[in-house]
């Protein structure tokens, strides 16, 4: 009983009231459920994003059999994560791009930059 009038707030609720207070913005927290096809297992992802004068900061919640984790991602770290997300979808389009301009030329079909150009010569 003693111990629970002298309970402290911990890290993480000081660091997101101070997130949440002030003129910073904050995302709606977003709640993902995910089950796992191999395992089966339940999991269970709360994000929120809060955008200060630092960068964006994500609040992380990850609940699943084994208990709570909560972790909040300093700017540096999101855009870390973002920068790596942009560089894969840019190389993933580019390998497409490379596809399909492949698969046009099998066709026959001529490129849009050259269609013009054989347009001005007739």
């Amino acid at each position: 009983m003693a111990d629970s009038q002298y309970a402290t707030v911990s890290k993480f609720d000081r660091a997101v009231a101070g997130l949440q207070g002030g003129n910073n913005l904050a995302a709606k927290a977003t709640t993902i459920e995910h089950i796992d096809q191999i395992i089966g297992e339940a999991e269970t992802f709360i994000v929120q994003t809060v955008r200060d004068q630092d960068g964006d900061h994500v609040i992380l919640k990850f609940v699943d059999r084994d208990g709570v984790m909560r972790l909040i991602l300093p700017p540096k770290v999101v855009s870390t994560i973002v920068r790596q997300r942009d560089a894969l979808t840019a190389r993933s389009r580019r390998i497409a791009g490379k596809a399909q301009a492949k698969a046009r030329a099998d066709r026959g079909e001529v490129p849009g930059f050259m269609r013009v150009a054989a347009k001005a010569v007739a």
